[in-house]
């Protein structure tokens, strides 16, 4: 066992116990109607209350902001109300807990939306991108995303405007922090990437245009609830939902920059993690660790010791670890003890009720 995941590190006004965080999950069990965030999740996360940082599913900001069925919100005031249920019990075991904002652009379809066009960055449709919906049938669930339409001016005012109260809302949920999705090819991520944004206005063309509209959400929420609240993830050499940019390593140095002056509490790199995933360069964690200086998060592929590495190298301060928190709530303690880890079954990743969602039991030695 590597003791660098169980050294105490601070995050704002967070002394957290370990270095190891649960990251943002869909589970796709809201409750409906609604989208509201519900005891059998507040059970679930307070379960996985080990972790230095839990960062909770994407939560839409907006009825527009959703791409899949049954994911949570936190528009409404039956929303905050409902996710109040997971702080306080995660809170009740010790643990920390940020909200993950999502607005996911044009990875949606119209059954999700009310039956309004998707909107995004420009006009492009994203190729061979599918999204889940549930439209009262036994039809199935799996379909086509459409064509959005460009987002105007007038567009981009409002959705910062619904980021800002979604980052109050999340507060008064009783979040300890909130996390910006720009990641995986939702809208920020439709903004940065250069292959998925053709505008020729301020918010497209060179990397800083590109780059404007992340900016300017994160200069709002930091306004709304203070930079110490505030995180932000991102994926820069995946090609999730559709979004690809041609120069990442220059992107996306260059956005870990603009952070910087941020001052945001942590920036989260979602690294790819499918089988035979190339690894990220060396060269450019090299370069975020010097363009950005506060809590970097790392997610991936990893295991105890090469999380554990990349937080001795100095190139990551917290490691991710994703899918072994579905199947192990008490993942810290199996890490530092060294023991056997449960695999998940991945039939009960995505709705559904408590089976594979809080039914996974902690590690007994007898």
């Amino acid at each position: 066992m590597k003791d660098s995941l169980f050294q105490t590190i601070q995050l704002g006004e967070h002394a957290l116990n370990n270095r190891i965080v649960m990251p943002p999950m869909t589970r796709s069990r809201a409750s409906q109607p609604g989208n509201v965030a519900n005891d059998m999740m507040a059970q679930y996360y307070a379960q996985r209350a080990q972790a230095g940082l839990i960062v909770a599913e994407g939560t839409q900001i907006s009825a527009m902001g959703q791409g899949y069925a049954w994911t949570p919100g936190i528009y409404s005031a039956e929303q905050i109300a409902g996710w109040k249920k997971t702080t306080d019990a995660v809170h009740a075991k010790g643990g920390v807990i940020f909200a993950q904002l999502w607005h996911v652009g044009r990875v949606t379809h119209p059954e999700n939306i009310g039956g309004q066009q998707p909107i995004s960055s420009s006009a492009l449709k994203a190729e061979n991108v599918k999204v889940f919906i549930d439209d009262g049938t036994n039809a199935p669930g799996f379909v086509d995303v459409v064509e959005p339409r460009a987002m105007t001016k007038a567009d981009i005012e409002a959705v910062i405007a619904e980021y800002r109260q979604a980052a109050l809302n999340a507060i008064e949920a009783g979040f300890d922090g909130i996390e910006l999705h720009a990641a995986n090819g939702y809208l920020i991520n439709q903004f940065i990437d250069s292959e998925a944004n053709n505008r020729t206005d301020e918010y497209g063309g060179s990397i800083e245009n590109r780059l404007r509209f992340l900016s300017e959400v994160v200069a709002a929420m930091v306004d709304a609830i203070g930079a110490d609240k505030v995180g932000v993830r991102l994926a820069p050499f995946t090609s999730l939902n559709g979004t690809v940019d041609a120069t990442p390593v220059e992107t996306y140095t260059a956005a870990a920059a603009l952070l910087e002056t941020h001052n945001i509490v942590y920036l989260h790199i979602a690294e790819v993690d499918w089988d035979d995933a190339p690894e990220t360069p060396i060269e450019f964690r090299i370069a975020v660790r010097e363009a950005y200086k506060g809590v970097l998060i790392y997610a991936g592929k990893y295991d105890a010791e090469k999380g554990g590495d990349a937080i001795d190298d100095g190139l990551a301060d917290m490691i991710g670890f994703g899918r072994p928190f579905v199947s192990n709530p008490d993942l810290p303690n199996r890490i530092k003890h060294g023991y056997p880890l449960a695999a998940h079954d991945p039939a009960t990743l995505f709705g559904g009720d408590e089976k594979g969602l809080t039914d996974y039991p902690e590690y007994s030695t007898s």
